[in-house]
C-alpha cells in the first residue's frame, strides 16, 4: 500500500488559552476526496491552514509526502500544497487566464518567465472548473460565483498533490455546487490529487467524499467513510438538531433530512408597550450584528427572520432574546417557515432588509417583503458595493429592486437606519399601521 499524501498526527493548535484544535489526528490519500464538517467555529479553516503550514501547532506534527512541512521553503511547500481560503480580495483587475497563472508562480520563481508548460497548467486549470469563457475578461467584472470558479482554477493551475478547499461552494448556487463538486472528484481521480475540502452541506459531502471528518469544538468527532459516519445521532450530538436517515436507493449513500428539534416551540409575536413600534428585520450570515442590538437598545420590539439555524444572526438574536423565524440548516426555507414568517411581516410596524447574502436558499425570504404593498413602511440596507451579495443570477437584485421601487431610499449604515426610525421617514400612512396592529 502506497504512503498517504499527507498526515496529520496529534496536532493542538491554541490562540493563546483559546484551545483551537485538539488531538486531531487523520490522513489523507493520494486520488481521493476528504471533506471536513462541524458547525462554525469548530476548527475546519483553522486545521485546513495546520495542514498548509500557515499555523504552527503546539504539539503534533503535518508530513506532506513523508516530509514534515515546518522543513520545507516557501516555494516548496507551495509546489507541494495548495490552497484556498474562504474569503480573499481578488486584488488587480486582470484578465481571468493571468489570474490564474499566478498559480504557476512557484513553479517559475519570482523573476522567471512564463513557459509552454505554465500556459498549458492554466488551460487545463481554466477547463476543469469550466470557466474558459471567462479567460478573456477581467475579474471585476465577475459574479461572485464566476470569481469562485476563477479562484478555484489559479489554485488547481498550482498542479500541487495536495489541495486544501476552505468552503469552495460558497456563493454558488446548487446546480453549479454539484458541477463543481464533480470536477473536483475528477481532478482528484485523474491526477491522483489528495483533496481536502471543508463543506457545510453533509448531503453534498455524502454524495461526493470518499472519507468524512467532523469537527466538533475543535476535537474530532468522527471519521471515515460517510456512510459509517453520517447518522441522526451525530447530527444530534454536533449540530444538536434531530434528522431522519435515508439512502439512495441507486448508490446506497446516506443523506439527511434535518427538522427542528421537538422541543423547539415557534417564536410568539412580541407584546408591546403602548406607543412602542415593531421592527421585523430580514437578514442573514451575520448582516444584522451591527443593526439588532441597536434596535433592541433604542426600545424597538424586535423580531428577526427568517434564518437557518446556527447561522450567526440567529445566535446573537438568541442572546438578545428577540423573536425569530429558524429554520432546519442545509435546507430552504419551508412552507411553514415562510408563512410564519408572513405572520411577521403582516404585524410589524417597520420591516428593515438588512445587506444581506442572498442565495437560492434564502431568496424566499427577500421575496416575500416584495409582496408588501406601498403602503407598508419598509426600510432597506445598502448593499456594499466592494462585496458580491447576489449569487442567485440576478434573481435577488430584480427582487431588490422591485422593493426598491415601492420604497425608495436606502440606509448606509445602521446609525443612518436608526435616525431615520427616530424621525418617521417612509413612515406608512397612520391608518395603513392601525391595520396592522
Amino acid at each position: 500500500m502506497s504512503a498517504p499524501a499527507f498526515v496529520v498526527q496529534g496536532v493542538h493548535v491554541a490562540y493563546g488559552d483559546r484551545i483551537a484544535l485538539s488531538e486531531i489526528s487523520f490522513s489523507g490519500e493520494a486520488g481521493t476526496v476528504l471533506a471536513l464538517a462541524g458547525p462554525n467555529g469548530s476548527g475546519k479553516s483553522t486545521l485546513l491552514r495546520t495542514i498548509a503550514g500557515i499555523e504552527r501547532p503546539r504539539e503534533g506534527r503535518v508530513q506532506v509526502g513523508g516530509v514534515p512541512v515546518p522543513e520545507l521553503s516557501f516555494d516548496e511547500r507551495a509546489r507541494r500544497i495548495a490552497w484556498m481560503p474562504q474569503e480573499e480580495p481578488v486584488g488587480d483587475d486582470l484578465p481571468v487566464r493571468d489570474y490564474v497563472a499566478y498559480g504557476r508562480h512557484p513553479h517559475r520563481g519570482p523573476w522567471g518567465a512564463e513557459t509552454p508548460e505554465d500556459r498549458a497548467a492554466v488551460l487545463r486549470a481554466v477547463g476543469l472548473v469550466g470557466v474558459e469563457d471567462l479567460a478573456d475578461r477581467r475579474v471585476w467584472e465577475l459574479s461572485g460565483g464566476e470569481r469562485q470558479r476563477v479562484r478555484l482554477a489559479r489554485v488547481l493551475a498550482q498542479e500541487a498533490p495536495v489541495v486544501l478547499l476552505d468552503e469552495p461552494t460558497a456563493h454558488l448556487d446548487i446546480g453549479h455546487q454539484i458541477d463543481l463538486l464533480e470536477r473536483l472528484r475528477s481532478v482528484a481521480s485523474l491526477r491522483r490529487t489528495s483533496l481536502v475540502i471543508a463543506l457545510h452541506d453533509l448531503n453534498l459531502a455524502a454524495r461526493f467524499a470518499d472519507s468524512l471528518l467532523v469537527l466538533s469544538r475543535g476535537r474530532r468527532v468522527a471519521w471515515g467513510l460517510p456512510k459509517e459516519v453520517l447518522s441522526p445521532g451525530l447530527l444530534q450530538e454536533v449540530w444538536g438538531i434531530s434528522a431522519e436517515l435515508r439512502r439512495d436507493p441507486t448508490t446506497d449513500q446516506p443523506y439527511l433530512i434535518p427538522r427542528l428539534m421537538a422541543s423547539t416551540v415557534p417564536p410568539a409575536i412580541p407584546d408591546r408597550i403602548p406607543g412602542q413600534r415593531r421592527v421585523h428585520v430580514v437578514s442573514g450570515g451575520g448582516a444584522a450584528g451591527e443593526l439588532l442590538p441597536l434596535l433592541v437598545q433604542s426600545g424597538y420590539a424586535v423580531t428577526l427572520g427568517p434564518v437557518h439555524l446556527f447561522d450567526s444572526d440567529q445566535s446573537l438574536a438568541e442572546e438578545l432574546h428577540v423573536p425569530t423565524i429558524v429554520e432546519v440548516p442545509f435546507a430552504p426555507f419551508s412552507a411553514e417557515t415562510l408563512q410564519r414568517t408572513r405572520e411577521f411581516l403582516g404585524r410589524a410596524d417597520v420591516v428593515v432588509v438588512a445587506a444581506f447574502p442572498i442565495g437560492p436558499g434564502n431568496l424566499s425570504g427577500l421575496e416575500e417583503v416584495a409582496h408588501l404593498g406601498p403602503e407598508r413602511e419598509v426600510r432597506l440596507m445598502a448593499q456594499a458595493t466592494a462585496r458580491p451579495w447576489d449569487f442567485t443570477r440576478g434573481s435577488a437584485a430584480a427582487t431588490r429592486e422591485r422593493i426598491l421601487a415601492m420604497h425608495p431610499g436606502e440606509a448606509v449604515d445602521s446609525g443612518a437606519l436608526l435616525r431615520e426610525l427616530a424621525a418617521g421617514v417612509g413612515r406608512a400612512p397612520a391608518a395603513a399601521r392601525a391595520s396592522t396592529a
